[in-house]
């Protein structure tokens, strides 16, 4: 037998050696959606009845939006914005422990002081609107950035409307 013999006979019972080990087939796995973020551990959390998602953390919950619009030089609450502040407070008066900060903020347009006072006004607004809808008051605060804090850079119509709003931050998030 010469060498290339030898390595062919090799290399054959080496290869007939790996195909005879099979290894088990995975069980089919269920699929899931495209816009799962956690992919399948996501869909293993769903199955789990004991697993409950913190709705400040869901992005599908109408609590992931903690923003609050105005128009130019205005402090009135938008009829767009109401549902989204009756959610937060609906949750607020069920979490009793629970603080929120609602930080009023402005465009760039105007001078400093100008703009702390109508962020101040803003985030007033949403402040006795929660209080309305029955939230105690030691669970909010109204405080101004003005114009310190912008969301967007620039002057354009589009980066001040960005700008003109009022952020809801829950402490301890």
């Amino acid at each position: 037998m010469n060498l290339k013999q030898l390595f062919i006979g090799t290399a054959t019972v080496t290869l007939l050696a790996a195909c005879a080990s099979t290894k088990p087939v995975p069980a089919p796995v269920a699929p899931t959606t495209a816009s799962s973020a956690a992919g399948t551990s996501q869909a293993a959390a769903a199955d789990s009845s004991k697993t409950v998602l913190d709705p400040l953390k869901d992005p599908n919950s109408p609590l992931a939006k903690r923003s609050v619009y105005f128009d130019f030089d205005k402090s009135e609450l938008k009829d767009e914005f109401k549902p989204l502040v009756a959610s937060h407070s609906d949750y607020l008066k069920q979490h009793g422990e629970q603080k929120i900060v609602i930080q009023g903020n402005t465009d760039a347009v105007g001078s400093r002081e100008y703009n702390l006072g109508l962020g101040q006004r803003r985030a007033e607004t949403v402040k006795k609107a929660m209080e309305v809808l029955g939230v105690n008051g030691k669970q909010l605060e109204a405080v101004s950035f003005g114009k310190e804090k912008p969301r967007a850079e620039g002057n354009s119509d589009a980066a001040n409307a960005e700008n003109r709003r009022d952020d809801i931050v829950y402490q301890g998030q």
